[in-house]
């Protein structure tokens, strides 16, 4: 075969890996009993490898409020000189077959959603959504909702998850598609079909009221409760997709708040990088364009897997969030048809015509159409010490895509 054809049928492979992801929740379990090398004394934080000097304001924010959850310091200024003195290992989640939203950040007791693809028998992991620390805030509240997570709702819904055996997620997925979630920051669908699911199998386990009253109501007002969910998802139909010969598929797209990275199947654990850029978005208020750090999370894996701003013609109603019109919207996801592989058998948009959400994108079609990814996400504040501010609509750094193609290039002298 001449090389065009080992790349054509290197990403068929890629595709049919990713179109078969077969994704059951099978956990919710602290990071560091689960996690492959998640150490004492360790943070894994979100996008591509970052030290601690060059990491954003939100970013260094959300990992001083994990030192201090942790317990390895009692205030900021003590986590902060411990930071900087390199007492706490810093490392990327991807590096752990792991995602997280916004600054990403886990630690060893922070629970974990465990997802395990069946398909092909590999986990991945997601820490739990909120709209505080995630996002750079490190008071005593938005520390005392880790905390909630850590001593109640985290260990009910395994006690229930682990009575019921295991969560399949795709019937939640393929429904939430076709009900009006785009699977990155709409979750309305999906966050409401896992509760309900979970809201029986905790009346099944007979949780004992103190703990499970608690968690219903969690379970019920939380909106983008399925985020980190399928986050997991993502990452765990992805992560078997990595190292194969001669594929020009993205396996992953993230970001710390200084840099944009993405990885490439045919390229290993690589990381491409260009300077993260600016959220165009909408603001809540109080918060202006001013205020804004730049792009950061792990949650752009939505968008590798086709869901997210990819399927954002299927769901006009986050447009109240991220901004723009309907018909911006239906011309986005048409738009990523022409820089990736496939649609996807079972994962469809009745909006356009029951069509399969958009997957495997490949670099060559971003640097030679020069359409890079679109990805819908939540802003975060550029100091440290903030809740969430505004959320809006990003495009994917086309330098990342063309120094990837350059990479490809030299190792399979095309």
């Amino acid at each position: 075969m001449d090389i065009k054809q080992k790349i054509e049928k290197a990403n068929e492979e890629a595709v049919r890996r990713l179109t078969s992801g077969d994704p059951v929740l099978v956990d919710v379990a602290p990071a560091g009993e689960v996690i492959p090398g998640l150490e004492n004394k360790m943070i894994t934080h979100s996008g591509p490898p970052i030290e601690w000097g060059r990491m954003c304001g939100a970013q260094q924010g959300a990992i001083i409020g994990m030192v201090i959850y942790e317990g390895w310091a009692e205030g900021p200024e003590e986590a902060r000189a411990k930071l900087e003195k390199g007492e706490i290992r810093l490392e990327p989640n991807h590096h752990h077959h792991a995602v997280g939203p916004m600054a990403g950040t886990i630690s060893p007791s922070a629970p974990v959603w465990v997802v395990e693809n069946r398909a092909f028998g590999n986990r991945a992991f997601c820490r739990q959504v909120e709209g505080r620390q995630q996002f750079g805030e490190f008071s005593k509240d938005a520390l005392d909702g880790l905390r909630l997570w850590r001593d109640i709702w985290a260990p009910t819904l395994r006690e229930a998850l682990q009575k019921m055996g295991g969560l399949e997620l795709n019937p939640i997925i393929i429904q939430a598609l076709q009900m009006g979630d785009e699977l990155h920051n709409r979750h309305s669908a999906s966050s409401s079909l896992f509760a309900n699911r979970m809201a029986i199998a905790i009346s099944e386990a007979d949780v004992l009221k103190e703990r499970a009253l608690p968690t219903l109501q969690y379970l019920a007002g939380h909106n983008l409760l399925f985020l980190g969910l399928a986050m997991a998802c993502g990452k765990a139909i992805t992560d078997p997709v990595m190292d194969i010969e001669y594929s020009t598929i993205v396996t992953a797209m993230a970001r710390n708040g200084t840099d944009f990275g993405i990885r490439v199947s045919g390229l290993g654990d690589e990381w491409f990088t260009a300077p993260a850029p600016v959220v165009d978005g909408l603001f809540l208020p109080g918060y202006s364009a001013d205020d804004a750090g730049f792009d950061m999370g792990d949650s752009a894996i939505a968008e590798t897997v086709g869901w997210g701003a990819f399927t954002i013609g299927g769901a006009p109603g986050i447009l109240t969030l991220v901004g723009g019109t309907p018909e911006e919207a239906l011309e986005y996801t048409r738009e990523m048809r022409k820089i990736t592989s496939a649609t996807h058998p079972t994962y469809r948009m009745p909006a356009l015509g029951f069509a399969g959400t958009s997957v495997g994108i490949d670099i060559r079609k971003v640097v030679q159409t020069n359409v890079s990814p679109i990805i819908d996400t939540a802003i975060a504040h550029k100091d440290p010490g903030y809740p969430i501010i505004g959320a809006g609509l990003v495009r994917a750094p086309i330098e990342c895509f063309k120094q990837a193609l350059i990479a490809f290039s030299q190792k399979y002298n095309t």
